[in-house]
């Protein structure tokens, strides 16, 4: 792992996750998928990946959002639950 992803998820570790927002690269590290498969996680209602907030009033392609933190680590964690359940 870089120093600098290193450093992003040390950073993100210190913040109060219900009020941290986060760009994708954060989100990226955090979930360790690709930009393209988490816009199609978002897309897929079963999949239960969080909804991005609009940072600004632009509808815009590329227009600029962010995650809740927590929401992305709670997604992780119901990952986790799952391979456990299934491995039960």
């Amino acid at each position: 792992m870089s120093d600098s992803r290193v450093s992003t998820i040390n950073l993100v570790a210190q913040r109060d996750p219900a009020t941290t927002l986060i760009r994708i690269t954060e989100v990226m590290a955090i979930v360790g998928l690709a930009r393209p498969t988490i816009y199609k996680l978002m897309q897929q209602p079963e999949s239960r990946f969080p909804t991005p907030v609009k940072l600004s009033n632009s509808n815009a392609r590329g227009a600029p959002v962010a995650w809740v933190l927590g929401e992305v680590q709670n997604w992780t964690r119901a990952r986790i639950a799952a391979r456990d359940n299934e491995a039960a």
